[in-house]
């Protein structure tokens, strides 16, 4: 048994108390269940919501010591080590850059920022600061059957990837009732594409690579006008106005498609709308290889589809494959890591935790990274950002390619 010491305890925070800072708060909590023994012990320190109420119920319902309602007072209190930034995208930049000056680690949802200036500027606040682990929350990395796909790739066991398609749709924006927030305004690209596309796009490389070039883009709002909102508004989901509210213009997009160009030579085709009514939450992923293919859909998180060429004669096609322990990050990933026990979207952010935690003892010399691959980085999450934005251009161009740059 090794004799160094366990690490110091780690202080957490998160600012913002909406639906994904709850579910950072949740992560920061469960992170020491999962993988191995030996994370530092954690301080549920701060929840931080511009509406206190919000960050009241949060810390309440989580089990951290207090709640505030300016982020400054977590930038501004020396005990806390870690800090999620789960709030609207333009104010990334400002929190990030402020909690980077006072020390802290820093956990920032996605998309990396509300604009590639903002996004740039955070990428070299990142290699400014070498000492903190500053990372970006793109969660379907951790998702047990993207990453086995992934592997499938990497390995070869789909021979050479031709085409890899992905869609992520959503209703959250398809009641035009859902009154304005922070997710309906800002520049074409920074809507459905920014919101949910940046999953997409983070996920495609994940599996086939680098993007080169994208082309064929098409951006459009289909609901050109939201009442003002009259009260907090956790991101523009969940809420409904009334008809005789007065109203002002969406700003960006409610639905993107386009076509990339992979380094390897592959296709891709891509979608994501906030507007598919009755599809609430629906991700999936298809890969077309010389010899194989595979399929995954958030829908049924807990199985990949599979044809390959190891079936007998005249039973080939598609096989159910179960997510079970052979799949990355599904051992020691719940208290039921058992195939046919399926693993939900929550999960991820745990594991997400979990590295993150890893990887910023192993910043304070008190430990290695651990068994898990590290969280993106600010460099990779301005790299997303240019690939969105090649899209935007795209689209402004009349679906003209783009390299990316």
């Amino acid at each position: 048994m090794s004799s160094r010491p366990r690490p110091r305890p780690l202080s957490v925070a998160v600012i913002g108390a909406g639906m994904a800072g709850r579910t950072h708060a949740n992560a920061w909590r469960q992170a020491g269940t999962v993988y191995e023994l030996g994370l530092p012990p954690v301080r549920l320190a701060t929840i931080a919501d511009a509406h206190l109420p919000f960050a009241e119920d949060a810390a309440a319902r989580y089990g951290y010591e207090r709640a505030v309602g300016d982020w400054r007072a977590v930038a501004e209190d020396p005990s806390i080590d870690v800090v999620s930034i789960v709030v609207g995208n333009a104010l990334h930049r400002e929190i990030a850059a402020a909690l980077a000056e006072a020390g802290k680690h820093v956990l920032c949802e996605k998309p990396l920022a509300g604009t590639l200036e903002d996004a740039r500027a955070m990428a070299e606040i990142e290699a400014a600061h070498p000492e903190l682990v500053l990372a970006t929350g793109f969660t379907f990395r951790r998702n047990p059957a993207v990453a086995q796909l992934a592997r499938l790739v990497a390995d070869g066991a789909l021979g050479t990837v031709n085409h890899l398609e992905g869609r992520y749709w959503c209703d959250y924006g398809a009641d035009p009732l859902v009154p304005m927030a922070w997710r309906y305004r800002g520049p074409m690209g920074s809507g459905a594409l920014g919101d949910i596309g940046s999953h997409l796009v983070d996920t495609a490389e994940l599996i086939g690579g680098p993007i080169d070039s994208v082309s064929g883009a098409v951006l459009t709002t289909s609901i050109t006008e939201r009442p003002v909102a009259s009260a907090a508004v956790a991101g523009g989901r969940g809420v409904q106005a009334s008809a005789d509210d007065p109203r002002e213009p969406v700003e960006n997009d409610d639905v993107a498609t386009f076509t990339a160009r992979f380094a390897s030579g592959a296709a891709g085709t891509f979608s994501c709308s906030r507007v598919a009514f009755g599809r609430p939450n629906q991700m999936a992923i298809d890969v077309s290889g010389s010899h194989g293919s595979a399929s995954w859909d958030l829908a049924r998180a807990g199985e990949i589809q599979l044809a390959d060429a190891t079936s007998p004669a005249g039973l080939g096609g598609f096989r159910q494959v179960l997510a079970n322990p052979a799949f990355p990050y599904f051992a020691n990933g719940s208290s039921m890591a058992f195939a046919g026990v399926g693993l939900n979207q929550i999960e991820q952010f745990t594991y997400q935790a979990h590295a993150f935690l890893q990887q910023v003892v192993a910043a304070r010399g008190e430990g290695d990274a651990g068994s898990l691959p590290p969280c993106a980085t600010f460099a990779d999450g301005y790299r997303e950002m240019r690939i969105l934005e090649a899209v935007a251009r795209s689209a402004a161009s009349g679906g003209a390619a783009v390299a990316i740059s």
